[in-house]
């Protein structure tokens, strides 16, 4: 079963302000291919996101927009699983980008390895994508596109394997459903309330 792993950086609040992008197809076992671009936004910086992930405006002068990069991107990702650590964010960030230029939406269903973590691991203390990492001994440069969307594949990969190496073993232990995206709408993933330990009373 291959997925594709994404991971945005923004130039700013808005969420139709990508400056760069990183994209890892994996499978339950290895990587497969990756891809990284800068992107020039058409849009200011804010210093408090350059501080996060260093990208300045310069580094982005002549670089491409997001539509002269979306072919091949969109090649990536139409009628795949895309998993994103905190996914609400990247998805947000694909749709509003994809509306400002009026660009074509792929179809693709997406899985949020943040919230499968909140399951699959429950005792660890947070479960930000550095903490992950560090728990399982991944070493990467947080904030940078394609070293974060590597981490999030390393991520579901461990995930996988511990469930049959199956997405839908995986979701089922979780309780929960795939999220999609089609044209000019989107299916947020769903999740039911984890199943409490029953506790017998005696008497």
């Amino acid at each position: 079963m291959n997925f594709v792993s994404i991971d945005f950086e923004t130039a700013n609040e808005k969420r139709f302000s990508p400056c760069a992008v990183g994209v890892v197809v994996g499978n339950e076992q290895e990587i497969l291919d990756e891809f990284y671009s800068l992107i020039n936004p058409l849009t200011e910086f804010r210093s408090f996101n350059t501080y996060i992930h260093g990208i300045k405006e310069a580094d982005v002068a002549d670089a491409p927009t997001f539509p002269e990069v979306w072919e091949e991107l969109k090649g990536y990702l139409d009628r795949q699983l895309v998993i994103a650590h905190n996914a609400s964010f990247d998805m947000s960030v694909l749709r509003q980008t994809l509306d400002r230029f009026d660009l074509i939406y792929p179809e693709m269903d997406y899985l949020c390895t943040a919230n499968i973590a909140k399951r699959v691991w429950p005792s660890l203390e947070n479960h930000k994508l550095n903490t992950l990492a560090a728990h399982h001994e991944i070493r990467f440069e947080h904030h940078h596109a394609l070293e974060d969307a590597r981490v999030a594949a390393k991520i579901f990969m461990k995930q996988l394997s511990e469930h049959e190496h199956s997405s839908d073993a995986l979701l089922k232990y979780c309780r929960m459903t795939k999220g999609s995206i089609y044209e000019r709408g989107y299916t947020a993933p769903r999740s039911r309330p984890a199943k409490k330990k029953s506790r017998r009373i005696y008497f």
